[in-house]
């Protein structure tokens, strides 16, 4: 599935946002296979953290000026928050950027292979749990719930997701319902309707 999902990226050209007076960040999403079982990594902030305290997301964060790219962004904070060392990661390619309504970010998500069973040190100030989700619970129509919100007087989709009382939710959400579609897709699923 993996070298699929390559071959998928290498050919898809990712939307971009260009607003310059957003904050421009990075990051991952960590994906394994375990026996044929694919699974994904998301990380729950600390309530230390500056913003989306205690929320679930993908490792990442804002783009450093010493960052060559906005992968390298996305690998550093995965280094920095999980201790998922870089080298680690096989980038199989870029999702469309994710801006995000309150905290004014453009966020840019790249999806990674990485290797398991993995030693994460978790960095006690900025996340509190890594949690582990599998593919399959995530596209069972059960695990999503759709509702929405109104930005700048425009109603837009806004996803659930709940695992074990988690619930996954705003731009996380919105990011992996994004890599799901593709996910099916890829895997001959095709796309599910929104």
């Amino acid at each position: 599935m993996f070298s699929k999902l390559k071959e998928y990226f290498s050919e898809r050209q990712p939307v971009r946002v260009t607003e310059t007076d957003r904050v421009i960040s990075a990051v991952l999403v960590p994906i394994y296979s375990d026996n044929g079982e694919y699974h994904i990594i998301f990380t729950q902030r600390t309530n230390k953290v500056s913003t989306h305290k205690g929320q679930i997301s993908f490792p990442g964060g804002v783009r450093d000026k010493t960052d060559a790219s906005l992968a390298d962004t996305a690998l550093r904070e995965c280094t920095e928050e999980v201790g998922l060392a870089c080298e680690a990661v096989d980038i199989l390619g870029q999702l469309d950027d994710c801006p995000t309504f309150v905290s004014h970010f453009i966020i840019t998500p790249f999806v990674g292979a990485i290797p398991w069973p993995y030693e994460f040190t978790m960095n006690e100030m900025e996340t509190s749990e890594i949690i582990d989700v599998p593919i399959r619970t995530l596209l069972d129509e059960t695990c999503r719930t759709d509702g929405s919100e109104i930005v700048d007087g425009v109603p837009v989709t806004a996803y659930f997701y709940i695992y074990k009382g988690k619930v996954i939710w705003g731009a996380t959400a919105r990011i992996l319902y994004q890599f799901l579609n593709i996910w099916q897709e890829v895997a001959g699923y095709g796309l599910k309707s929104s």
